[in-house]
């Protein structure tokens, strides 16, 4: 990767789209560290952190942790994210807008940017409300009665940040490097990993506190004046120096695996039959249909997350209940934390993982593009046989991905929930977006040097 980046380097036209792509990048951390007025950031800092574990800590992994800042670019590309999983379902839904997207060309392609946009914006204004509303209801605000002009402030703000964040991305894959939107997302969570540095940093200094005893529930509460519970999760924090080396060698482990499956394909043989126009006999080569074990890329692990999670965030909203009460054992049940959630997260996953297979790779449609083309698979007869075979390697493969895909997100939670550190529970989602935007990176590289008829990166 780094000689990639190198020798890309060297081409003076590469060079440029590096370079814009880096100061978009600088402007997007810029925009990270300026704060919306009338938050206050210290009381919301606290309280998001008391709420990693749900998809309000998934939000401020995704914007870098600008969420738990209320910066400007605090909704970050999640509006964007959503408008357009939401619009390339209703492609698929709605007959309308799936000829949009086949027949209409480049003109029907900008008519969907175009609604995707339009959809960002509504999608920013839902999420900038609940976002005021959230610090409203819990007292986060530096006002003590915030007026209509303090909320319209905010919302705004965070509307044209997440709007800017938008056409930032654009940029980037039209006069950058390309992927924008996803080496925006890139920057955002790699900007963390400084603070987790720190805090695995911290983690131990406390783990070397508690063993010399230095460190007590008591200690604690009279030092930072935490109630007994909040002195207990304090201390829960400590992690052994070798567990951070397991932790940084699973890391290292989860990114090999990530790019081995990233790369991991089924090719199924095509071969076309040959045909006589005039003098000249066409077709007769064999060729493959490539089948990605892991299509639907990162997107089951965020739904899935999302809406698994949804029942515990929204409880954090609400009084604790009770210890002992049946509230509370449900509460713990549905906890982001507990067994239930995992077996939970894990079949949602798999679920989600069929869908966007399903939508991305119609079987039907490539049996017939193949059978137009006069092409067949060796030992399959045209149609229904063909389609049945494709369907069947498709169902197998997508399994396969799918448990990748829920064994990459579950084994941070059972590290965390062994060791006590909860905040490892979003690690996997962020290690394949890392993994999986620096990969297509490369290879948009590449493919760019490829086409300037650059051949030493082939050396």
């Amino acid at each position: 990767m780094i000689q990639t980046v190198r020798k890309a380097w060297a081409i003076p036209e590469l060079r440029k789209k590096i370079i814009f792509t880096l100061l978009i990048l600088l402007i997007f951390r810029i925009g990270n560290a300026i704060t919306v007025p009338y938050v206050n950031v210290g009381l919301l800092g606290a309280y998001l952190d008391s709420m990693s574990a749900t998809v309000l800590g998934l939000y401020n992994v995704m914007s870098g942790g600008a969420f738990a800042s209320a910066t400007v670019f605090a909704l970050s590309i999640q509006p964007y994210i959503n408008s357009s999983i939401i619009i390339q379902l209703l492609t698929v839904a709605i007959p309308a807008l799936e000829r949009m997207a086949k027949e209409g060309g480049e003109e029907g392609r900008k008519k969907i940017q175009s609604i995707t946009r339009y959809a960002t914006v509504a999608i920013a204004i839902l999420q900038g409300f609940g976002y005021y509303m959230l610090m409203k209801n819990n007292g986060l605000l530096s006002v003590a009665d915030p007026t209509i002009w303090n909320a319209l402030v905010i919302i705004v703000t965070f509307v044209a940040g997440s709007s800017f964040v938008m056409w930032m991305g654009e940029q980037v894959t039209e006069f950058g490097i390309g992927n924008g939107i996803s080496i925006i997302l890139f920057a955002g969570i790699l900007s963390r990993v400084p603070a987790m540095v720190s805090s695995m940093i911290d983690s131990v200094k406390i783990w070397s506190g508690v063993q010399s005893g230095s460190l007590t529930v008591e200690s604690v509460m009279s030092a930072y004046n935490y109630t007994e519970k909040q002195a207990q999760a304090y201390l829960n924090q400590a992690i052994a120096p070798w567990g951070v080396a397991l932790i940084v060698v699973g890391i290292l482990a989860l990114v090999v695996f990530i790019v081995f499956i990233n790369d991991a394909e089924r090719r199924i043989p095509v071969q076309y039959a040959k045909r006589q126009v005039g003098r000249k006999m066409y077709g007769g080569q064999s060729t493959h249909l490539p089948m990605k074990v892991n299509m639907a890329g990162v997107l089951p692990i965020i739904f899935a997350q999302s809406i698994a999670s949804l029942p515990a965030t929204i409880a954090a909203f609400f009084k604790a209940p009770k210890e002992g009460t049946l509230t509370y054992s449900l509460l713990n049940a549905i906890d982001t934390k507990s067994i239930l959630y995992m077996v939970i997260y894990f079949l949602m996953i798999i679920g989600f993982s069929y869908f966007y297979a399903t939508i991305q790779f119609n079987p039907v449609e490539i049996s017939n593009n193949l059978k137009k083309q006069g092409g067949f698979i060796p030992g399959f007869r045209p149609g229904k046989p063909t389609t049945d075979f494709i369907t069947k390697v498709l169902s197998k493969i997508t399994l396969f991905g799918a448990i990748y895909l829920g064994i990459v997100a579950i084994c941070p939670l059972i590290v965390g929930k062994i060791m006590g550190n909860f905040s490892l529970s979003i690690g996997g989602t962020s290690v394949i977006i890392v993994v999986g935007v620096a990969l297509e990176t490369v290879k948009a590289l590449e493919s760019q040097m490829l086409m300037r008829q650059y051949k030493g990166f082939l050396e």
